[in-house]
């Protein structure tokens, strides 16, 4: 089947289909159109690979580059029966996730500028950051939990940022952005002690034990009964990037019946070459969900020490009550850094809360509809 693009915006990047016909990998060499002419590709995809009913979409590398319309919304999925050639038009593209409309964006609440962490006898300042409509419905929300909230949506941080803020409102905007961030700032001289768990040559005095018993035993209650959420496990996550994704790893194992989702980025895990991480062992097992993502340019083997621990955690399955479903990704061009983090945010959100193969224009309208009706049973 022969399928004709047009698009007039002019972008040098290449145009890839994707759908149910290629498990809708965005970025699949096997799928990339052929440019004809200026703003006129084409791309002939063998007859046994195509179901009968066709779903589609065009993207320029990405869901971070995909189709949008001429206003910037997204658009339903391309949906067609098998037949010998098509022709679609596509205005306008999203560029690394952009636009971000103002009207998603989330609630951004500082708790406290000096939050008591008694197990450390410090204290910090924390965020949390709401569903754009959390206080126009009376809805209860998953949780995530982040390290490092200096570097994860304030503008002039010093090693840039997350701008999760921007990708919560683009979450939003597909539906998806139902959940509760909880951004901890990081002790600044202390951090390395605190995202440690135990002394290291890189922290003597490693407080990180001290710190994950703060984040379960004290902050999350406090948080529970301040917000609408939704306190159990299965509802629950953990991460960071790093040093705090590594410190997320020791939280999510040493808690599983708190954790039940892990996002970690480029985790450090050269601190524990031998990857004898504790676990905690109970009658019942507990299923956890971990999205692992690293730059193939980051150095020191980070793709190597990745696909590792996976082997080995799977491995523990059998000594541990903890069952694992990873969610591996690798980025060809990823450095260790806040800009390729934010980039994968979204996706890792998506996975790890949401997971849902739905038409995203569909998704969203339900998600609305049913918004609508929280707001009327105020």
């Amino acid at each position: 089947m022969k399928f004709n693009l047009i698009s007039a915006e002019k972008d040098s990047r290449p145009v890839y289909i994707t759908g149910n016909f290629n498990n809708w990998d965005p970025r699949d060499g096997d799928f990339q159109l052929e440019l004809l002419a200026d703003g006129k590709y084409t791309i002939v995809i063998p007859d046994h690979l195509l179901p009968e009913n066709i779903e589609y979409k065009f993207t320029k590398g990405g869901w971070e580059n995909v189709e949008i319309d001429r206003y910037g919304n997204i658009t339903h999925n391309r949906k067609i029966q098998k037949a010998e050639e098509t022709e679609d038009i596509v205005e306008k593209w999203r560029e690394n996730w952009a636009p971000f409309k103002k009207e998603y964006f989330p609630v951004i609440e500082l708790i406290s500028d000096e939050f008591a962490i008694p197990q450390l006898q410090k204290t910090r300042k924390i965020w949390a950051l709401l569903p754009y409509n959390y206080y126009k419905t009376n809805r209860r929300y998953p949780v995530l939990y982040l390290q490092d909230a200096q570097n994860l949506f304030h503008e002039g941080s010093e090693f840039g940022n997350w701008e999760i803020d921007r990708k919560l409102s683009l979450l939003a905007e597909y539906g998806r952005g139902e959940v509760i961030i909880i951004a901890i700032e990081n002790g600044r001289q202390d951090r390395i002690n605190e995202y440690i768990l135990e002394p290291h040559a890189l922290a003597e005095d490693a407080e990180g034990k001290k710190y994950i018993r703060f984040l379960a035993d004290t902050l999350k209650p406090y948080i529970d009964l301040r917000y609408r959420t939704q306190p159990e496990r299965e509802f629950t996550g953990i991460g960071g990037s790093s040093l705090g994704g590594l410190i997320s790893i020791y939280g999510g194992f040493l808690y599983p019946e708190v954790y039940s989702k892990l996002m970690i980025f480029s985790p450090s895990l050269w601190v524990n070459p031998d990857y004898d991480f504790p676990m905690m062992n109970f009658k019942s097992p507990y299923k956890t969900r971990i999205y692992m993502y690293g730059g193939l340019k980051e150095g020191g083997e980070m793709a190597e020490r990745m696909k590792e621990f996976e082997k080995r955690m799977e491995w523990s399955e059998n000594q541990y009550s903890v069952q694992f479903e990873f969610r591996m990704s690798f980025n060809p061009e990823g450095a260790h850094q806040e800009f390729y983090w934010s980039q994968e945010f979204p996706r890792a959100v998506e996975w790890l809360f949401f997971d849902s193969g739905d038409d995203p224009k569909e998704f969203a309208e339900k998600a609305a509809s049913a918004a609508n009706t929280d707001t009327e049973n105020l």
